[in-house]
């Protein structure tokens, strides 16, 4: 398979001065994928409400929706962005122009179905969205909310992550494709050097959710050779739901609820793992398109 990374590697080594112009202050701004297997899982849900908890803790911090066509960052948050990543692939809107700074203290980058053009971009066009993604490189924290399932785009931000998050249930079906993803990333990507973890969402105690994850992990060391760490899990709440319904985050709407305790010990555990050598914003430029 031959990945969007590598399409894109002698657009950037051939540009003027072989360098990307910076913005604001130089920072190693921590890089964080959410992906799964399937949709449906909670990842939207789960990248706002770890983006909310981190700004809670005095992180800058902007959610970037990626999904392809099935954009609903926004939807969660009840906003209707005007312009999305669509208008800044076409030059109509710069990246900063489309960031939307919400009342809970976090950006918003808004996806849109057009985000699928990305594979097809003329060298100007890639060179322009290339500028562009590194004016956000003042933030402290981004985190991608990518589309279920596995793509070129997937995985070529899931390859360009310091932290890549892999969602499921317990439900037999999502957990089945939660590890087809896991191997899909391990024998796809050929440098494994972002941190692998796996959240259990909807979990009804601890002990399901770390027999889940016990699971998944003695499989995938087993039979992919691959280290997934166990980051922790989400209690299955009726609060999440209800807050969705409310288009409000279940962070903001029910902030002492079992889930919203989850989403500050996972943050509280991806705290105390530093950003390997050679992280951050300008070097996941690197790891998409070689430079």
């Amino acid at each position: 398979m031959e990945d969007q990374a590598e399409q894109l590697r002698d657009l950037v080594r051939t540009r003027e001065g072989g360098s990307l112009p910076r913005s604001g202050k130089s920072k190693n701004t921590r890089i964080i994928t959410v992906t799964s297997g399937k949709g449906g899982v909670g990842k939207t849900n789960l990248s706002v409400n770890l983006a909310l908890a981190y700004a809670r803790i005095g992180k800058r911090v902007i959610v970037m929706d990626a999904d392809l066509g099935l954009a609903n960052v926004n939807v969660i948050l009840k906003l209707v962005p005007k312009w999305n990543l669509y208008h800044v692939i076409c030059k109509q809107k710069t990246m900063l122009e489309i960031l939307v700074e919400t009342e809970y203290g976090i950006g918003i980058v808004a996806g849109a179905s057009g985000f699928s053009k990305i594979a097809n971009l003329t060298e100007d066009e890639r060179a322009n969205f290339i500028r562009e993604l590194n004016t956000l490189s003042s933030a402290d924290i981004i985190i991608i909310d990518t589309s279920a399932g596995i793509s070129s785009n997937v995985l070529d931000f899931v390859a360009a992550a310091d932290d890549a998050i892999v969602i499921t249930t317990p439900e037999p079906t999502a957990i089945t494709d939660a590890y087809g993803i896991v191997k899909i990333i391990a024998t796809e990507i050929e440098k494994m050097d972002m941190g692998l973890k796996l959240v259990v969402n909807r979990a009804s105690s601890a002990p399901e959710a770390k027999k889940v994850a016990d699971r998944m992990i003695a499989i995938a060391g087993q039979f992919l050779n691959i280290k997934l760490e166990y980051l922790g899990f989400v209690y299955d709440d009726i609060a999440v739901s209800q807050a969705v319904h409310k288009q409000r985050p279940f962070m903001v709407d029910s902030p002492r609820s079992k889930a919203a305790q989850c989403i500050q010990h996972l943050v509280g555990r991806m705290e105390k793992t530093e950003i390997r050598d050679g992280g951050g914003f300008s070097n996941m430029l690197k790891r998409i398109w070689g430079k």
